[in-house]
């Protein structure tokens, strides 16, 4: 599956909401990058860009336009980084509870978890398997 078919996918699945996000631009999300001090994989850069605004069931990945928001990536980095012990080549994509989905600088999401204070040892390939995987098929076994 292709990330442009991820994405069809979940842009279907995506729920009204009486205050919409908006997408950063290409900018925005180069300064993020250099606020964070971590290059962003190609493929989260492409997350961000396209599909950052999508809200659907319980997870809630990072966003970048609303910094008062509980998603903002900025905030979720430095309560990951700092306060949970991720560390810093991680880049949080979803806070789920204590624990923390992250991709690393090969793309891969990993999960982080708080009980073990290190990788659990589950992964995704990609971004695109991760909002596949876990964000689509979890949510539907709800």
């Amino acid at each position: 599956m292709t990330f442009e078919q991820v994405a069809i996918e979940l842009r279907q699945l995506n729920e009204d909401v009486p205050k919409p996000l908006r997408l950063p631009t290409e900018h925005e999300v180069t300064e993020a990058e250099s606020r964070l001090g971590v290059p962003f994989h190609s493929e989260f850069r492409r997350y961000l860009l396209e599909l950052s605004d999508v809200v659907f069931g319980p997870f809630e990945p990072v966003t970048l336009t609303a910094s008062d928001s509980h998603t903002h990536l900025d905030s979720i980095a430095t309560h990951a980084w700092s306060d949970r012990g991720v560390p810093g080549n991680l880049i949080p994509i979803c806070h789920d509870n204590a624990d923390f989905y992250c991709v690393n600088k090969e793309g891969e999401v990993v999960f982080w978890s708080h009980d073990m204070q290190d990788l659990s040892g589950e992964k995704w390939p990609s971004i695109k398997n991760w909002i596949k995987d876990v964000w689509i098929e979890e949510t539907k076994s709800f």
